[in-house]
């Protein structure tokens, strides 16, 4: 069965750092390129960052830029996303999505074909 499962989500005060994981099963992970999204309520799903499948290419939305850090491990079919300097507007769900395409696209797109169920962060004090 071909699974994606976020982990690492939680309850932070701004400024302090999170690292979330995606972890697959399932499909032959290293031929993905994996993305994160984020929804926050009210507001559409969004891109954050994504990784090509070698870990070569790297993509980063203007918001986190500087702050947040995609890594991959395909010997553990992970993808990791380190968060540092949190805000509250960084408050949302996020998601994790493998594209076999390798499109290195931040727009949630049908190239994107795999998604995970999402885990909460929450920034406040």
């Amino acid at each position: 069965q071909l699974q994606l499962v976020e982990s690492g989500g939680g309850l932070v005060q701004p400024g302090g750092s999170l690292r979330l994981s995606c972890a697959a099963s399932g499909f032959t992970y290293d031929y993905y390129a994996i993305g994160w999204f984020r929804q926050a309520p009210g507001k559409e799903r969004e891109g954050v960052s994504c990784i090509s499948s070698s870990g070569g290419s790297t993509n980063y939305a203007d918001s986190v830029k500087g702050r947040f850090t995609i890594s991959r491990d395909n010997a553990k079919n992970t993808v990791y996303l380190q968060m540092n300097s949190l805000k509250p507007e960084d408050t949302a769900v996020y998601y994790c999505a493998a594209d076999p395409q390798n499109s290195g696209s931040l727009l949630v797109t049908p190239s994107y074909t795999y998604w995970g169920q999402g885990t909460q962060v929450t920034v406040s004090s």
